[in-house]
């Protein structure tokens, strides 16, 4: 005699199927981002020093001014092994670790033993506020 299956089965079977059902799009395709909420300011223009930089460790972020009103951000993980970077020097973004330095304009290695730019992270400029973008 076959058996059919338990009542169990049916049940995790059509919970399976809501589940992925419920993961699929159905919304416009528009491509619009969903609305994000401001960030919250993360230093004045007048903190970051021209052709320094300032390392925000809470935020992972080193924020930078090359030149005057041009500012850029970069992850504060250092690409060689994973440790924080350690200060802004002299043009460069330094990592204790192992002596890796980073340029502040564009995060490319100065001096190894890093061989990967420091990944650049987004920021806005509205007046004198710097927020994470």
């Amino acid at each position: 005699m076959t058996q059919g299956p338990t009542r169990r089965t049916v049940l995790l079977a059509t919970g399976a199927v809501a589940l992925v059902a419920g993961c699929g799009g159905g919304g416009d395709d528009s491509g619009a981002s969903p609305s994000v909420a401001p960030a919250q300011e993360l230093a004045k223009t007048s903190d970051i020093p021209v052709g320094g930089g300032v390392i925000f460790k809470d935020e992972g972020v080193v924020v930078t001014q090359p030149t005057q009103g041009e500012f850029k951000a970069f992850t504060n993980i250092c690409a060689h092994q994973r440790c924080p970077v350690a200060g802004v020097s002299d043009g460069t973004i330094n990592c204790s670790c192992h002596g890796s330095k980073f340029a502040i304009a564009d995060g490319a290695v100065t001096n190894p033993p890093a061989t990967k730019p420091l990944p650049e992270k987004k920021i806005a400029v509205e007046g004198d506020s710097i927020r994470l973008a």
